[in-house]
């Protein structure tokens, strides 16, 4: 209390009763991979593509780091913060040389055909045959052929297939979908291809960039999971309150060039999603394995890997992107790309909305064309597909967390709740050390219904009326005698948050004259 000795007049300024929460930011990433030069194992932040390049280096051939951060900028992304835990070069990544550019693919007919990188010698040879048997399934002879992969002469893969777009057995779908060899594509965006002349080609096979390492040694998941205390890894991220999305796109580089095995990389999925846990207000944007079909994925989801969290999201299949690095198109991780979708939709719509039917900006084609019965089988479980659609172009159509639970089966409500959570935390602040008694418990239900009422009204909420979308209680049944004595203020909150329309149903009957349903 100010004290007054003489007579005059006195202004004072009077604390506001409420004190208005803010809501929190949403929309910050953490990626972890691999970049040709920068720091070792400190997070850097970025805000834009250029800062990214002068801090960590540009595209590097066999790396997904710079493709994912390059995708989330694309996609709307604003900040972000990048570690880099090893290069590309055998002494830690530091100026390493670019990898010798991929063998020019061969052509069969109107396609081209190319090796995929292997580290196996021997030679590989793509056959084009009859069928045998003849015409089969009612299709001219001239739309189908046999394709053959050798290796060494010895018949590696055989697919019985047909130049016939919008089919089950197109020749481009059945290479994708099933070959682990050789990849197949249209040589020029047209019609109907004709059928290639029986021939048999020899590919050069490009050789498996060699595998990443930090400060010279090997990686391992330890590299990725990191220490606290160290300030490595996911550990290292732990001191950014701000991080709210986490992903790790080259992992999957280090599996695919034989550096981490598939154990090594359910470790370091598993160390992402706890990190997430145990943080509390982010998720993980997590990658399948390459090269997996919906029935392999589906059983990676379920027998292999087995994740159940509600702070973790895994997106499939593969995105093809322009790889400015080798001047051709190629696959890399989704979750980059996703981590894009999510804070462009956070900045257009809101966290609450799902961050799906969104288009995938800079995914030119996908790994494999999903069908709606493959997605079927996989979105019960959680893998969430992206898809192409007839002039609608690549979009994610999928919004749910890797959670059992159904309370927490989609990501939108999970994500809410991490911004509730996060903004009533930092806004209310100021209640510490105030006298804790009924003028403070009513101070707090003022300031929380008001910061709930405009998510309310924002759309974010369920419910005709406020008293139908939240509640906030904070009295004497919720602060008695003993509690007040320990020191505590209890505040509880419920909120019905709203759920995405994921299944839309329109019934349609037929009615006679008048507007009645016919019986």
């Amino acid at each position: 209390m100010p004290t007054y000795l003489s007579p005059g007049v006195y202004v004072e300024e009077v604390a506001s009763g409420s004190r208005p929460i803010e809501g929190v930011g949403t929309s910050v990433g953490a990626f972890v991979g691999f970049a040709p030069e920068g720091p070792l194992n400190e997070p850097v932040l970025v805000t834009n593509w250029s800062q990214y390049v002068a801090a960590l280096g540009d595209f590097t051939e066999g790396c997904f780091l710079a493709h994912a951060v390059y995708g989330f900028f694309n996609n709307g992304g604003t900040t972000c913060y990048v570690v880099r835990v090893g290069g590309t070069a055998q002494d830690g990544g530091g100026g390493a040389p670019r990898e010798p550019a991929a063998p020019a693919p061969a052509r069969l007919g109107g396609f081209s055909v190319a090796a995929v990188p292997s580290s196996a010698a021997g030679t590989l040879e793509v056959e084009v045959a009859d069928i045998d048997g003849g015409d089969k399934g009612g299709e001219k002879a001239d739309d189908r052929f046999k394709l053959v992969v050798k290796v060494d002469g010895t018949v590696a893969e055989s697919f019985n297939v047909s130049t016939k777009k919008n089919t089950r057995n197109y020749v481009v779908t059945q290479v994708k979908e099933r070959s682990k060899l050789i990849t197949l594509s249209e040589a020029a965006a047209a019609g109907q291809a004709a059928r290639p002349d029986n021939q048999s080609v020899t590919l050069a096979v490009p050789a498996v960039p060699p595998a990443p390492t930090a400060g010279g040694a090997a990686i391992t998941p330890e590299h990725y999971l990191g220490d606290t205390a160290d300030r490595t890894g996911f550990g290292g991220l732990e001191a950014l309150d701000a991080v709210t999305m986490v992903a790790a796109p080259d992992l999957m580089s280090a599996y695919q060039r034989g550096a981490i095995d598939l154990d090594g990389v359910k470790a370091v999925q598993l160390g992402m999603i706890a990190h997430c846990e145990l943080m509390g207000d982010r998720v993980a944007i997590l990658d399948p394995p390459p090269g997996l079909n919906a029935r392999e994925i589906h059983e990676w989801r379920q027998d292999a890997a087995g994740y159940d969290s509600r702070y973790a999201a895994l997106y499939y299949p593969w995105i093809k992107v322009f790889d400015p690095s080798s001047g051709q198109t190629g696959l890399v991780p989704p979750s980059g790309h996703l981590a894009g979708v999510w804070a462009r939709s956070d900045a257009e719509r809101g966290v609450h909305k799902a961050p799906a039917n969104e288009v995938v900006r800079g995914a030119v084609d996908l790994g494999l064309q999903v069908t709606k019965g493959e997605q079927d089988l996989l979105n019960p479980v959680g893998v969430n597909c992206i898809r192409s659609f007839p002039g609608r172009g690549v979009r994610v159509w999928g919004a749910r967390t890797l959670a059992s639970d159904p309370a927490w089966r989609y990501l939108n409500v999970r994500r809410y709740f991490n911004y509730l959570e996060e903004s009533i935390l930092i806004g209310t602040q100021w209640v510490v050390f105030e006298p804790n008694d009924h003028d403070l418990w009513a101070r707090i239900r003022r300031n929380i219904s008001a910061f709930l009422v405009t998510e309310w009204r924002d759309g974010a909420l369920f419910g005709a009326t406020e008293e139908q979308a939240f509640y906030v209680k904070c009295d004497e049944e919720t602060n008695p005698p003993e509690s007040v004595d320990l020191g505590r203020v209890v505040c509880e909150i419920g909120v019905a948050p709203v759920k995405p329309a994921e299944f839309v149903i329109f019934r349609v009957a037929q009615i006679s004259g008048g507007g009645e349903l016919e019986e």
